[in-house]
């Protein structure tokens, strides 16, 4: 019985420690990236499960979201808004399910996030299948 009780425990701790480097991993995007040509800076955060990343700043003429598909959004302030959403952490580096809104265009495209090393993260936007779409490479800033 004392023998199936410290298995029982040893099994619950590995599961505890599994679970802590997991989502250690899983966060390893939260924080404040710059897009590669340098003209936005995004702030990358969870919330539950999921992820998110609301822009910071950005550089260029427009402020608000003129594109926007939904006429009722076009007086709205770019700065601030979500323009990434929903990413699930798929493992390896991977966060999936997501969205990215270019509120240039005023459009939504699917996207993965893949961090390539610490402070650089490969952002994928596409529209159907990822083979179809447009990479680049953030930078994490301070």
């Amino acid at each position: 019985m004392k023998k199936t009780i410290n298995l029982l425990f040893a099994l619950l701790v590995i599961g505890c420690v599994n679970v802590l480097a997991q989502t250690k991993e899983a966060d390893a995007i939260i924080g404040t990236w710059m897009t590669e040509k340098q003209d936005a800076k995004f702030q990358i955060y969870r919330s539950g499960e999921k992820y998110y990343g609301k822009i910071l700043w950005g550089k260029g003429e427009e402020t608000k979201d003129t594109k926007n598909p939904d006429a009722s959004l076009r007086q709205r302030n770019v700065i601030g808004l979500n323009l990434l959403s929903s990413f699930v952490y798929k493992g390896k580096n991977s966060w999936e399910d997501g969205s990215i809104y270019d509120p240039r265009e005023g459009k939504t495209y699917s996207c993965t996030l893949t961090l390539i090393s610490y402070n650089k993260l490969s952002v994928r936007g596409f529209i159907g299948v990822s083979l179809f779409g447009r990479s680049e490479i953030w930078t994490k800033t301070n």
